[in-house]
């Protein structure tokens, strides 16, 4: 008979095969050019693609540093820094010597900045709401409350 400890981890090893190729597949939706392109036209703002991520992040995490910027898109820092460069020079976002270590460059969110990552924020609520609804009363809280679980802990794992 075999061990109930087997079918668990059994099921466990199943179960994380399935939830990497849900993030595989919820990553991939996020990352192509495509989607942000539908995002920069709902919002009705006009950004170069490759600079779209760049500036929320900016706006969800800023201040942060450059060097942080370029390891949480996966891009180099020289290229992020050219990026935020553009970003400053349409006024979107300022850079300043970091708080805690000067020799560090930390980018922030301009009201300028703010004004588009609020058009875009609109845009995927209005994106968001019609994904949803279908959706049961409570499993978006579910989704919510769980990814959020996910994040934290996964974070954490640093």
């Amino acid at each position: 008979m075999p061990s109930k400890k087997n079918v668990q981890d059994a099921h466990i090893s199943t179960q994380l095969r399935n939830l990497h190729g849900a993030l595989i597949t919820i990553i991939s939706v996020f990352n192509r050019p495509d989607r942000d392109e539908a995002m920069i036209q709902e919002a009705g703002i006009s950004l170069d693609r490759a600079l779209f991520p760049l500036l929320v992040l900016v706006e969800r995490l800023g201040p942060i540093a450059v060097g942080e910027l370029a390891g949480r898109v996966g891009r180099d820092y020289s290229t992020v820094s050219k990026q935020v460069a553009k970003l400053e020079a349409l006024g979107l976002v300022s850079r300043q010597a970091g708080a805690t270590d000067r020799r560090v460059t930390e980018a922030s969110i301009t009201p300028k900045g703010k004004v588009m990552t609020d058009a875009l924020d609109a845009a995927r609520e209005r994106f968001g709401r019609a994904l949803f609804a279908d959706w049961e009363p409570g499993e978006m809280d579910e989704l919510v409350r769980l990814l959020q679980k996910f994040a934290h802990d996964i974070d954490a794992l640093k």
